[in-house]
């Protein structure tokens, strides 16, 4: 069959967690920052299809190239890991603290950042001709965009802070599962269509993703969009982190693991 039964990729979950947990830290570090990378040239992708084309829906469909091309070469994401790494502390596998899930949810999420300031410093550099000109079409949205999901939020105090909250729950929950999805099936082919299905969906409905923030909201900054640095921490990417942790985690990660390991008795025991 090309397809692991739930049983079986729950296992791989939590042994890939305790994999990720063990990493050490130069790998942790590079993988997450190739991460950064990949995912924030899919960004470029999908938010200049939606220049082009004026339909965000295709914006969308494109994205998640950036998204099954990271996890197929391996590379990792914070957002990932917040939910699978814990799942090795709750099997009590040998040699995972939670000190040691905290160490690995930080130096990924710190090589996420890096690869994705990388490129926006480039992107940014790009748009202008070298800051010579005006940001053209693809960078104006950019600037719109940044603006309206962190002036937009602050605009609103608590209201926008719980928003953005609640979007990065509901993100993570469908990031997580297409984490997920690159275990459920043995071929290249299933990996892809199943990775693709719950990115779009994340994206198609403009929840908030941690690293794809942390590229965003830096690139808006370089272009000129009236935000700082304490607007976009404190009503976006803070309350990003937090929504992720709990999508991931609560929502994706644990129900499963409850489910297929966790499994309580039969009617029939």
């Amino acid at each position: 069959m090309s397809y692991n039964k739930p049983s079986e990729f729950v296992q791989t979950m939590i042994d890939v967690g305790e994999a990720k947990i063990k990493t050490s830290s130069r790998d942790l570090i590079l993988r997450g920052t190739m991460a950064g990378i990949i995912l924030s040239l899919a960004v470029v992708v999908a938010i200049t299809t939606i220049v082009q084309t004026g339909v965000g829906i295709v914006g969308a469909l494109v994205f998640p190239v950036g998204f099954c091309i990271l996890s197929l070469m391996g590379y990792d994401l914070v957002t990932g890991v917040f939910g699978l790494a814990p799942l090795a502390k709750f099997e009590n596998r040998k040699g995972v603290s939670w000190g040691r899930v905290f160490r690995c949810w930080g130096l990924v999420g710190l090589g996420n950042l890096i690869g994705s300031l990388i490129v926006a410093a480039l992107i940014a550099l790009s748009l202008t001709m070298n800051f010579s000109v005006e940001p053209n079409a693809v960078g104006q949205k950019f600037m719109a965009v940044a603006t309206a999901r962190t002036v937009g939020f602050e605009n609103l105090g608590m209201d926008g802070w719980i928003t953005c909250f609640v979007r990065g729950i509901l993100c993570n929950l469908m990031v997580c599962l297409g984490v997920i999805g690159n275990m459920t099936a043995r071929s290249v082919a299933g990996k892809i269509a199943a990775m693709w299905l719950p990115i779009f969906i994340f994206f198609a409905l403009v929840f908030e993703h941690a690293v794809v923030n942390m590229f965003l909201f830096p690139l808006g900054m370089m272009l000129g969009a009236d935000f700082g640095i304490t607007t976009w921490l404190s009503y976006n990417l803070i309350p990003t982190i937090l929504g992720n942790i709990v999508g991931g985690l609560l929502f994706t990660c644990i129900p499963l693991y409850l489910t297929h390991v966790k499994t309580a008795p039969s009617l029939d025991a």
